[in-house]
């Protein structure tokens, strides 16, 4: 009896336990949403995502929400790609006639909430963009969401939430998160949610007055993410507050922070490893899903990244962009195979996506304690510390110098003259040549050994607003230059191309110091001190206005560089405050927009600069008395007596590559004006800049073999070039420990002239030979004649026809 007891026990046990883990999974059901159009370009994303979904084993289906138009559905072909949900295109406004493809995001769950069965049995939905890819399953739960509270990735770049723009548009601006791309919440809460996620899209996008740049961080400046401030302005209306986790989602093309492991990649960003470069916007109209076969370009095997880069920390950051591109890729062969195409030839990058290898590296991956780390600032902006500052570095601190040029006539003069004047300065350490050119640019380039060079894609044309401003080079090459070499100097000297160095710039001798960098004084930088920097950044008390010259610590540089970047974007992206008035720009064109995205990006971390008046001069201006100055920056026009010099003259004259060039020598300093001791001094600095730059190009033009100045007609260096290019074309590594000189080496060149010479005495002996070897036969000819005469008459008759066929060359056969 107490056995059937006991029996009956356990079983009802064991009901309940079923039950009960019923009723959990029954609260633990997901959805995940997406939405795109019907466009070719959407369509491989959507390839893409669907892939990684399944790889990284997703719980719960997964929908696709796809807008389109009656016209456009009807040679749709990509209804099959995805579980979808057909939702009425929102991209031209029924009401408005505003074309915004963006608003059919919020338009899209709207709909699906109302109509779709399966919004009727679901507990949390996961809302994601189509240009991702999931590397491990996304959990609501485990994320930290509860209801009431979702958990949303860090979009910090929705300054709206802390301007005008939020008190505009919600009565709870207070409540505004910056968050957007991975959207975890509770399904009532996203019924709260979106009606109001779509008004208030349609609200922003209709405030045409408030589109600028400084009051959405908009870089377009067109209103572009109002869908974004629609859902941060949405949830603050309906009192959502988020949890914001800045480490579950990662853009490619930058490092995870240390510990953490991102399950979800963005790639709205351009990205590369080495040579190789991906960015979404160039597949726009790529419809390589309907085409057997097509892939995107393949990148570089793990190992060869092994290889290339040492520092194992940014080495995680190349594989998550290889793990990029290769899960789209293995997602278009799944998909072929699915569309019934012939089976591919066998390749090797195919075995790759095939193997146990890339099925290990992509398995679906877990969370790790950093990556759960919730934003502890909600609703204010993080703090920014007060930077560390050391005790000054000695004579022993490593320095590398750096400048920034890009693939033009304009700049090659311009390096000769600053790696001229860097040999003869004493500048202890390394220097580097950052080179910004197009594929197109490079491929026609010549001046690849004019100095130690690290190549950077050029950004004079933005490749997101497509803005004509070559000075954003500058900033982008520097962060480039940080993320791609490993140096172990520990401060960084920042030129300009168009500086003559002097003497040598240290951070001892200035008292530069983590947290400290030395600069000199550029005072027409006036929107320091009004509403520019008031616009621009959060601590305008800390703004300097500085340029030219920078020390600064690698630390230091690191932390700025980006800022740098992304706030040189901003200025020039607020045409708004281009003005004279605000600016200090005579041309009113944002052309200084780098130098206040310096300034600004160094007030965002609270870095006070040490000024110096004592480093830097421009020629024209009366030195300072006594003063040893370190560098010329001849950015502007100067003179003495009745010659002049102005850089902007020389834009477009090839002085590198024409034997000889150079520019009209300037006065004997005896004629340096003598009225006082001031302006005798300045005409003699003048004097010196222009010399200096002369003598860098005629020893250039030695170096380039330009023989006899002095001949009627030197040889055209071009064609020089041309003769010894497999000896002459020597490009330097972007980690070289040694400044490299543009000339062969020692023994390439005695090895050439060995080369030569030996040439030369074959040719001569040849043609000795030749004469003697002539000179013998003729003589054995004329011995054969005597000896022939008997019997001439003889040979005649019997070789009449032989002598008849080989008339015209008189040679036997």
């Amino acid at each position: 009896m107490m056995d059937v007891i006991l029996t009956i026990s356990l079983l009802i046990l064991c009901l309940m336990n079923v039950l009960g883990s019923g009723d959990e999974q029954a609260n633990r059901r997901i959805h995940t949403l997406f939405s795109v159009e019907c466009q070719d370009y959407f369509d491989w994303q959507t390839v893409g995502l669907v892939h990684s979904f399944k790889k990284a084993r997703q719980p719960g289906p997964i929908t696709r929400l796809l807008s389109c138009t009656d016209e456009e559905k009807k040679k749709y072909r990509g209804m099959d790609l995805a579980p979808t949900f057909e939702v009425p295109s929102m991209s031209r406004h029924p009401k408005t006639g505003d074309w915004y493809p963006a608003i059919n995001k919020p338009a899209g769950v709207v709909h699906w909430l109302k109509h779709s069965k399966d919004a009727q049995n679901v507990d949390w939905v996961v809302i994601l963009d189509a240009d991702m890819i999931i590397r491990g399953p996304i959990l609501p739960w485990e994320i930290g969401a509860e209801k009431g509270r979702p958990v949303a990735a860090y979009y910090g770049y929705l300054v709206g939430c802390d301007n005008i723009l939020a008190k505009l548009h919600t009565k709870n601006p207070e409540l505004c998160d910056k968050v957007g791309g991975l959207l975890a919440m509770h399904i009532d809460d996203l019924r709260a949610l979106a009606p109001m996620w779509l008004s208030k899209t349609e609200e922003v996008r209709a405030d045409t007055a408030h589109w600028s740049t400084n009051i959405t961080g908009d870089i377009y400046g067109k209103g572009w993410i109002s869908e974004m401030y629609g859902y941060s302005f949405g949830a603050a209306e309906v009192g959502l507050r988020h949890k914001i986790n800045d480490n579950l989602m990662i853009y490619p093309g930058y490092i995870p922070r240390e510990g953490v492991e991102p399950i979800l990649m963005h790639y709205g960003l351009p990205f590369s490893v080495g040579n190789w470069s991906f960015s979404k916007l160039e597949h726009h109209e790529d419809g390589l899903v309907y085409e057997c076969g097509r892939l995107f370009p393949e990148p570089p095997y793990p190992r060869e990244v092994i290889a290339m880069e040492a520092n194992e920390h940014k080495r995680r950051g190349l594989f998550l962009n290889l793990e990029c591109i290769n899960t789209l890729n293995q997602g278009l062969v799944i998909q072929d195979a699915a569309f019934g195409c012939p089976k591919p030839k066998w390749s090797k990058y195919l075995s790759f996506l095939k193997s146990k290898n890339f099925a290990n590296m992509t398995r679906p991956k877990g969370l790790t304690p950093q990556s759960l780390q919730i934003m502890e600032t909600h609703h204010e902006e993080p703090k920014v510390e007060e930077p560390k500052i050391d005790e000054p570095p000695n004579a022993n601190t490593k320095i590398h110098t750096l400048f920034s040029t890009e693939c033009i006539p304009y700049f090659d003069w311009q390096t000769v003259g600053m790696m001229h004047s860097f040999k003869l300065s004493g500048q202890p350490g390394n220097i580097t040549r950052l080179l910004s050119c197009t594929d197109e640019e490079l491929k026609k380039y010549k001046g690849h050994d004019l100095a130690p060079t690290h190549y950077v894609p050029s950004m004079s044309r933005h490749p997101l607003t497509g803005d004509w401003y070559p000075a954003i080079n500058k900033p982008a090459a520097v962060l480039h230059w940080l993320n791609h070499v490993e140096t172990d100097a520990e401060y960084i000297v920042i030129l300009d191309a168009d500086m003559i160095m002097r003497g040598p710039i240290t951070p001892w001798e200035f008292k530069a110091a983590r947290g400290k960098p030395v600069s000199t004084p550029y005072d027409y930088l006036i929107g320091c001190d009004n509403e520019l920097a008031k616009l621009h950044t959060s601590h305008p008390e800390a703004c300097d206005k500085v340029g030219g010259v920078i020390i600064m610590h690698i630390d230091d540089l690191r932390k700025f560089a980006l800022l740098w970047l992304h706030k040189t974007e901003e200025v020039r992206a607020d045409t708004a405050h281009y003005g004279k008035n605000i600016t200090g720009d005579i041309y009113e064109s944002g052309w200084i927009s780098e130098m206040y995205g310096y300034s600004f990006g160094a007030a965002e971390l609270k870095l006070h600069h040490v000024i110096n008046n004592d480093i830097m001069i421009y020629p024209g201006y009366p030195p300072a008395p006594g003063v040893n100055y370190r560098v010329f920056h001849y950015g502007l026009e100067f003179s003495v007596g009745n010659w002049s010099f102005d850089k902007a003259n020389w834009r477009t004259i090839d002085l590198v590559n024409e034997c000889w060039a150079k520019f009209p020598d300037p006065p004997d300093p005896s004629e340096a004006d003598q009225t006082n001791e001031d302006f005798k001094q300045r005409d003699l600095l003048s004097i010196e800049c222009g010399r200096t730059l002369n003598e860098a190009l005629r020893l250039h033009h030695e170096k380039r073999r330009c023989g006899d100045p002095n001949s009627l007609a030197p040889p055209d260096l071009e064609t020089v070039n041309d003769q010894f290019e497999e000896i002459d074309h020597v490009k330097s590594n972007v980690t070289s420990e040694t400044v490299e000189d543009s000339s062969l080496p020692e023994e390439s060149s005695q090895t050439f002239l060995h080369f030569r010479f030996w040439m030369i005495f074959l040719w001569v002996s040849s043609v000795v030979g030749f004469g003697i070897v002539m000179m013998l036969i003729l003589k054995g000819r004329k011995g054969q004649k005597k000896r022939a005469k008997g019997v001439k008459a003889r040979r005649r008759s019997s070789h009449t026809g032989f002598w008849e066929v080989n008339e015209l060359d008189r040679t036997p056969l």
